[in-house]
């Protein structure tokens, strides 16, 4: 007999949803289960990761969800982190794909640039015929952005620069970059486009995690764009940590998917798999590591619903999205790993995706901001002592 208490939505979370967020939340929960699920083993297992059906995705509008105008789909900022959750449930390449267009690539243009800009690259952007990537991480820098050492000089009709960036996911794929460098001391945003002789992308090979997903450099030797590519709000590191807030939303987001599918294969596996007798879900122990899943799931979900609300009447702050980041990925990490070990020897297969989604994780829990960057950027908040930097 069926146990209505399986529902992973615990506490009823989708009656806080508008009816269009539920919406564009089951499109591209069909999608993904129709178009993605039945080849990402197959792509997390060679390192590749299928661009022209990732594509697809254009047509559901998620390329700049809730962004307004420009060819956009004008969605809540809910609905947008509803897709997320959906897309990660699938894979966390999938969903760092298209926060990465979106969030790090659309928005910085959307919230920075130029009407010229606006209008050059972001109807393309949104029908996935133009895609970007996000230059901010050095080899020396991650946790602290603001030591980068790549350099823009004015050079009287242009800009040269010169740097290098590190773990830039789809800057292999991308038409154009949105690289952060310093002008006169002061760390801006520019646009680079591929084309632009001393700027090129190797690939970052020999990955553990986000195999199904594309991770490359930035390279830059004395590259020349024109004063126009300059992203005129772009001034000052406030600017590039602002995109970051937006893609670390998203991922709060998506983290509850990946923990779903854990948590949900975890629960599907002990109720069938017969051990001394009996199904692995009536020992206690078992039941025990359920009710503490499905916990944390809830919690995450109730946390992301009043984010993405604050988030749409403009009252989110960036200590929000930081509590939501670390506790939603790295909980979901934890009930990975667990899952994993439910599992036994058969989580370790990528007949399951438990093992996946544990590996891609644990990039999760570390991009965007660590686990303990965000809980000292919480602990500033909460003292109003800076315990990190100078």
């Amino acid at each position: 007999m069926a146990n209505p208490l399986l529902k992973t939505d615990f506490y009823d979370v989708d009656g806080l949803f508008e009816e269009e967020e539920l919406l564009a939340r089951d499109e591209v929960r069909r999608w993904v289960r129709e178009r993605f699920m039945p080849i990402v083993e197959h792509c997390y297992r060679d390192g590749e990761f299928p661009l022209e059906r990732a594509l697809e995705l254009a047509k559901l509008g998620t390329f700049g969800a809730n962004l307004h105008g420009y060819g956009c789909a004008g969605m809540s900022s809910t609905a947008y982190g509803l897709m997320m959750q959906e897309l990660e449930w699938c894979d966390s390449g999938l969903r760092s794909f298209v926060s990465v267009q979106g969030a790090l690539c659309m928005y910085p243009i959307y919230a920075f640039g130029s009407d010229a800009q606006k209008e050059k690259y972001l109807p393309g952007m949104a029908e996935g015929k133009i895609l970007g990537c996000f230059g901010l991480t050095e080899p020396d820098f991650g946790s602290n952005p603001g030591g980068l050492l790549a350099k823009a000089e004015d050079r009287g009709s242009h800009y040269r620069l010169n740097g290098a960036k590190m773990w830039i996911t789809s800057s292999p794929l991308a038409h154009f970059a949105i690289v952060w460098a310093k002008l006169d001391g002061k760390i801006c945003g520019f646009i680079v486009e591929r084309e632009r002789e001393g700027f090129s992308t190797p690939v970052q090979d020999r990955k553990w995690s986000l195999r199904c997903s594309v991770t490359g450099e930035i390279v830059m030797q004395d590259v020349d764009i024109p004063k126009e590519n300059l992203l005129p709000g772009a001034i000052g590191l406030k600017t590039a940590l602002a995109c970051l807030s937006q893609a670390r939303y998203g991922i709060a987001y998506g983290a509850i998917g990946a923990a779903a599918s854990c948590y949900e294969t975890a629960r599907d596996y002990t109720l069938s798999r017969i051990q001394f007798g009996k199904p692995l879900a009536s020992f206690q122990l078992i039941q025990t590591k359920l009710a503490n899943m499905l916990t944390e799931i809830t919690k995450a979900q109730m946390l992301c619903w009043r984010l993405g609300r604050l988030k749409d009447v403009g009252k989110m702050d960036f200590a929000q999205v930081s509590m939501a980041k670390r506790n939603n990925v790295g909980r979901a990490l934890e009930i990975a790993r667990t899952a994993r070990d439910m599992l036994g020897a058969n989580g370790i297969t990528d007949e399951y995706p438990v093992g996946r989604h544990m590996m891609n994780l644990e990039t999760v829990n570390t991009y965007e901001g660590t686990y303990d960057i965000h809980g000292l950027i919480l602990g500033e908040r909460i003292t109003g002592i800076q315990s990190y930097g100078g």
